[in-house]
């Protein structure tokens, strides 16, 4: 199972302020802050947490072809919330809202610095 994904960054704080109004409206807190990367989790677990990281290696962040991030929604409205606050906060349109398949509900989008993420809904 998945413990944490980290996502790089080229502009740290922006990309922190991005996700902690994102992630925070999907009720994700900062578990671990470092100088370099933070993790945010779901209160209550320590898994399936997102982390925003400068590369140790001190090269620029790249986005990886064929990477995404998938984060779970409670509902499918709160699909629709979340991928809304994203493109609100300057995230890009990677596909609407809506269903891709049976019972499977997804939005998709690329965040400030081009990862690609959803948040998606089963059911």
């Amino acid at each position: 199972m998945v413990g944490y994904v980290t996502i790089g960054t080229n502009d740290f704080e922006k990309a922190v302020a991005f996700y902690d109004a994102l992630l925070g409206q999907r009720g994700a807190k900062r578990l671990m802050e470092i100088e370099n990367f933070i993790l945010w989790v779901l209160p209550g677990t320590m898994q399936g947490g997102l982390a925003v990281v400068r590369p140790y290696d001190g090269k620029p962040a790249t986005v990886g072809n064929g990477v995404m991030v998938a984060i779970a929604a409670e509902s499918r409205a709160q699909v629709d919330a979340l991928y809304a606050k994203a493109i609100e906060l300057g995230a890009s349109d990677e596909g609407k809202p809506g269903p891709r398949g049976d019972g499977f509900y997804a939005g998709y989008f690329r965040d400030l610095d081009g990862n690609k993420l959803n948040f998606y809904f089963l059911g």
